[in-house]
């Protein structure tokens, strides 16, 4: 994908879910054009921190964080706060789950809500009395919680309330911030390979592409060129609406 210029330079952003999948294709979008990012997640990449140092330098930063645990959101948000105000949020943590309404599990659903809803709601709490006026947040849900699934209830309800989250905090913040939400479809990512593997061979990556118009899923990069663009200012008129990266799957 060829370098765009999407206005963030010097500014600060912090990525729930930044090592891996969307969350990392956003935080290399950011950095390759000139932010400061702080990558959280529950397990560090010692290698790709690495290879982010090398070429952004002190401009890449981790923390380990759990966002499902709110100790561990004010944790991080504490560290975070000593470099300055925070221009950027992109709550992008998350996992998915198929069980049937039949077999859930009140572990599996707290689990779901637990990273999805919880994650995603206590961050932002953290992290909103060191946001820059004129900053930006932008959640990632999924078509799942726009249309609905088949097979994850839990996992649809659960993006669902992202996106009512988004909006009402959309409500709640301006004009001071802007609060945005993208919603991926299926994406080539770790995560998509991990729902795979879970179904066994009873559906393949091909068989998944086929439901799309696009015939094919989605790649991280374009999601991430998606959030960065709800994030620069120069959307700066953009807030509380719900973007679909889908392939045309809720176009049908």
């Amino acid at each position: 994908m060829r370098k765009m210029n999407y206005g963030c330079n010097g500014r600060r952003a912090v990525i729930s879910g930044g090592t891996s999948g969307i969350g990392l294709a956003a935080a290399r979008t950011l950095l390759a054009d000139g932010a400061e990012v702080w990558l959280l997640a529950r397990t560090e990449r010692p290698q790709l921190l690495a290879e982010l140092k090398e070429n952004y330098g002190e401009k890449v930063h981790f923390i380990k964080c759990d966002v499902a645990n709110v100790a561990s959101c004010k944790a991080a948000a504490a560290q975070i706060k000593n470099a300055g105000n925070v221009d950027f949020l992109v709550n992008s943590a998350g996992i998915y789950r198929e069980q049937s309404m039949e077999m859930l599990t009140e572990a599996e659903f707290d689990e779901i809500f637990g990273v999805n809803v919880k994650g995603t709601v206590f961050l932002t709490q953290a992290l909103l009395p060191y946001m820059a006026a004129g900053g930006a947040v932008v959640n990632v849900a999924s078509d799942a919680g726009v249309s609905g699934n088949y097979g994850c209830a839990a996992y649809c309800a659960s993006k669902g309330a992202v996106v009512a989250f988004t909006r009402a905090m959309a409500l709640d913040t301006a004009p001071r911030l802007r609060v945005n939400c993208v919603c991926p479809a299926d994406i080539d990512t770790p995560l998509l390979q991990q729902q795979l593997e879970a179904a066994g061979g009873s559906y393949t990556l091909a068989d998944v592409a086929e439901a799309y118009p696009m015939g094919r899923v989605g790649r991280a990069e374009e999601v991430a060129h998606v959030i960065c663009s709800l994030l620069s200012p120069a959307n700066s008129f953009m807030t509380g609406s719900i973007v679909t990266v889908d392939g045309g799957l809720t176009a049908k």
